[in-house]
């Protein structure tokens, strides 16, 4: 672990609560997201559902684990599950990226606890963005967060490798101020090493979520694929596709008006 910031292993994840009435909404991040990311999607959504938005495991105020595999993670949010937000039944489950295999996973797994599943621009099988994802993690690994005094600092020395403003934004709300200095809050160096499994398969031996399943792609990504429908709908056979035009892969935050809408209708179908 990154000795700035060591964590003691547990299932109990941070979350964060809007609204107060209506059937449960949970959303799982993407790597380096956090809940608060689906804050106003969350905020569309009411008073009609309660929304959970939790931090995945490794990230943000959630606990740190030895290594990643979907397996894991899905079980941690199984566990959080269990104890509160489907404590009293099935609530709707959305994830988006690495979030959304560990929906996925945790639906195989509890099926129980899942009423609608939306899985968001990812698929249950292994994507080609390692590469990216390895570049993205060693500009982050390459800022001296020990000796910065202001973001701006960290933002000018990420500006090289990570020439988008609102990628460096993303990247850099990982930070947080711990006295004069900055630490990351995500296991980045355990994320680094293990790269391949976050971006690999989620566990798809055998079983499968016969729930009502959105799956939900961006016209502009290349996270979903034609090859990985058969994987997609052996698991998940009443998967509904939607593609949004003209959105990459933060489809919630780059067309959040288009996501809402599709969202609510499926929710209530």
């Amino acid at each position: 672990m990154n000795a700035s910031r060591e964590r003691s292993a547990g299932t109990t994840l941070a979350e964060t609560v809007v609204g107060d009435s209506g059937p449960t909404v949970v959303f799982c991040h993407g790597l380096f997201g956090r809940g608060r990311n689906f804050g106003s999607i969350a905020s569309a959504l009411t008073p009609h559902y309660r929304s959970v938005l939790l931090d995945m495991p490794n990230h943000g105020a959630s606990p740190w684990t030895d290594r990643f595999d979907y397996e894991t993670a899905a079980g941690m949010v199984v566990d959080h599950l269990r104890s509160g937000p489907a404590s009293e039944g099935p609530v709707h489950l959305v994830g988006h990226s690495m979030g959304g295999k560990i929906v996925m996973t945790a639906a195989l797994m509890a099926p129980e606890l899942v009423d609608h599943l939306v899985v968001v621009d990812i698929a249950p099988t292994s994507s080609a963005a390692t590469s990216e994802f390895e570049h993205l993690m060693d500009a982050m690994l390459s800022l001296d967060v020990e000796h910065a005094t202001t973001r701006q600092e960290l933002d000018r020395q990420m500006a090289e490798e990570v020439p988008e403003a609102g990628l460096r934004g993303f990247l850099l709300q990982n930070l947080r101020r711990e006295g004069d200095h900055f630490a990351w809050e995500p296991n980045l160096t355990m994320l680094h090493r293990d790269i391949d499994a976050v971006v690999g398969d989620i566990p798809h031996d055998e079983g499968e979520f016969d729930g009502p399943v959105l799956w939900v792609a961006g016209s502009e990504s290349g996270y979903v694929t034609e090859d990985s429908e058969p994987v997609m709908r052996r698991l998940f056979p009443r998967t509904r596709k939607v593609v949004v035009k003209g959105s990459g892969h933060w489809v919630h935050s780059q067309k959040p008006e288009e996501f809402t809408a599709v969202l609510r209708g499926f929710l209530a179908s």
